[in-house]
């Protein structure tokens, strides 16, 4: 039976410049992998190492991207090794099939959100309406299916934010706060639902997991064994979880030390 490992993408396996946390010596420390482009320049980074644990975990495993990311700016990303025959994008809401939209799981997810939670539009009018644009740089709809924003987070309300959140929880939403972006997304649109159809799929009988936001954290309790850096939301929160291994490692090398783990277990997983 094969393994599935599902993972977040940025600040779980690959990191922008500015969150490589690259504390040793300049001598000391790792050579990089850019595997993403964005408009002519380099935006994000695995350690060559983690570039091969990659390349052996996806000869031996069934490896899902799992992200928060549009199919857009999930599909700039090239990732080392075996092109993954399933990817998830939008936090759930589409499941890609050799890069192609699976659009009857996307149907599903579009029923149970109108079902479920107060629409898109209404949520998207209080971000436009009660935003300071003193620090919001950005208002950004993610495939017609949730919200975010991008913010100078050195002059960010965190008040602001917290009464987001409780505004959000009686419209069946959620509200993170990863890095320079808010995001607020429908409660039912997770990464769980879509990884369980993926392992339905494929025969998975033991799914690991991996990610650093709050986000992550339904994705995470869904697996049978997960993994979280020493850095993210779930780290500031100390979030954690019978099955769930909080890692020491920050930055790019917490990437590295994730990617061992799954393969350790990938190869021995008693």
């Amino acid at each position: 039976m094969p393994v599935l490992v599902a993972s977040d993408l940025d600040r779980t396996l690959i990191y922008s410049a500015a969150a490589l946390a690259l504390t040793m010596p300049d001598a000391r420390a790792p050579r990089l992998l850019c595997v993403e482009v964005h408009e002519s320049r380099p935006l994000s980074y695995m350690t060559e190492t983690a570039a091969q644990l990659l390349t052996d975990l996806g000869d031996t495993a069934v490896f899902v991207p799992t992200t928060t990311r549009t199919r857009k700016q999930y599909q700039r990303i090239n990732l080392p090794g075996p092109a993954p025959a399933y990817a998830i994008c939008a936090n759930g809401g589409h499941i890609l099939v050799d890069g192609v939209t699976d659009r009857d799981w996307h149907a599903r997810v579009l029923a149970r959100l109108a079902d479920e939670c107060a629409p898109l539009s209404e949520v998207q009018e209080h971000l436009l309406r009660t935003a300071d644009p003193v620090w919001v740089r950005k208002h950004r709809i993610a495939e017609d299916l949730f919200a975010y924003l991008v913010v100078e987070r050195e002059l960010l309300n965190e008040e602001w934010v917290k009464e987001l959140a409780a505004w959000a929880e009686n419209r069946g939403w959620t509200v993170s706060l990863q890095g320079r972006k808010i995001y607020a997304v429908p409660k039912p649109l997770t990464k769980s639902a879509a990884v369980r159809e993926v392992a339905r799929r494929t025969g998975a009988d033991l799914t690991l997991a991996a990610g650093d936001s709050l986000l992550d954290a339904d994705l995470l309790l869904a697996a049978d064994r997960g993994w979280r850096p020493g850095h993210g939301e779930l780290a500031d929160a100390d979030w954690t979880a019978p099955a769930i291994r909080a890692l020491p490692e920050r930055g790019v090398l917490a990437g590295e030390r994730i990617l061992r783990e799954f393969l350790r277990t990938v190869r021995s997983p008693a």
